[in-house]
């Protein structure tokens, strides 16, 4: 990373998404100067996967970050949102499981993803599996009131069981 570049990444980065007219600008440069830049790849794939909704041009970005630096922490998890919002489940499934053995990745963000995979699927029960082995990865407070409340978001969607009652029901019978 030389310095004139770094500049225009984290001007870019800075700028993102409050201003992307700025943002795209200095990425632009950013790009230009190094225009195998994992990072700034990645940032490219984040604005039109996350502002713009074209999931196919942000994979194009993301693939080749991922092409340039297999190892870089940041592109994995951005590049998992995208395939999930796209409903490319299979390839986001693999994603994941590729990203779980990258050293010093934020395995706790990664599981929250995978737990979102099987919930889309309709596999309750293994999103609440995935979750609960987040917790051993969850490093504050905050990420653990997370992960609760994301659990709790979950038990909801669940069926009932036939003949269950819920708490409402319960507490009009007792009265």
């Amino acid at each position: 990373m030389t310095l004139t570049k770094s500049k225009y990444y984290f001007e870019a980065l800075d700028n993102y998404p409050y201003s992307l007219p700025e943002s795209l600008e200095a990425l632009n440069y950013a790009l230009s100067y190094d225009p195998e830049d994992s990072d700034s790849l990645c940032l490219m794939g984040r604005i039109y996967s996350e502002m713009l909704n074209d999931y196919e041009k942000a994979k194009l970005y993301f693939e080749e970050a991922m092409q340039c630096d297999i190892t870089n922490l940041n592109t994995p998890r951005y590049y998992i949102k995208c395939l999930l919002d796209n409903e490319d489940l299979d390839e986001a499934e693999k994603l994941i499981e590729y990203s779980l053995k990258i050293k010093g990745i934020d395995k706790c963000r990664i599981l929250i993803q995978k737990s979102y995979l099987f919930e889309i699927k309709m596999d309750f029960k293994k999103a609440m599996e995935i979750l609960k082995e987040a917790k051993n990865f969850a490093y504050d407070q905050q990420m653990l009131d997370f992960l609760k409340g994301k659990e709790k978001f979950i038990k909801e969607k669940m069926p009932k069981k036939p003949g269950a009652k819920s708490k409402k029901s319960k507490k009009k019978e007792a009265n």
